[in-house]
């Protein structure tokens, strides 16, 4: 499996994105799968994971303000980000892996399958 992510760009607080995760070479149908952010100078993060069948789970930080969603006929995940902050600001990474628990979502180091990131830029 190979992931895509697009969609970064640069707002101002309040804005919104949507990114997008592409998935290739496989169906991720039957995958769970997550989001994450890094920051200049901090450790990755979790942000997002949807399940399988579609559940999501949040950071604290983002609640109420992002929404993870997929779409498996298109084999693509999302991520859509409303009432952009600041401290938003960083390369966005989607990710999976096989053999994922619900447990474990919260957790970079059991996600094997990383797309390569796309930057949001949230000017103040």
């Amino acid at each position: 499996v190979q992931l895509q992510a697009s969609g970064g760009g640069l707002v101002q607080a309040g804005g919104s994105l949507r990114l997008s995760c592409k998935a290739s070479g496989r169906t991720v149908s039957t995958y769970h799968m997550g989001w994450f952010r890094q920051a200049p100078g901090k450790e990755r993060e979790f942000v997002t994971a949807i399940t399988r069948n579609g559940g999501t789970y949040y950071a604290d930080s983002v609640k109420g303000r992002f929404t993870g969603s997929r779409d498996n006929a298109k084999n693509t995940v999302y991520l859509q980000m409303n009432n952009l902050r600041p401290e938003d600001t960083a390369v966005y990474y989607c990710a999976t892996s096989a053999g994922l628990v619900l447990s474990s979502l919260g957790l970079k180091d059991q996600y094997h399958i990383w797309g390569q990131g796309t930057l949001v830029t949230v000017s103040s």
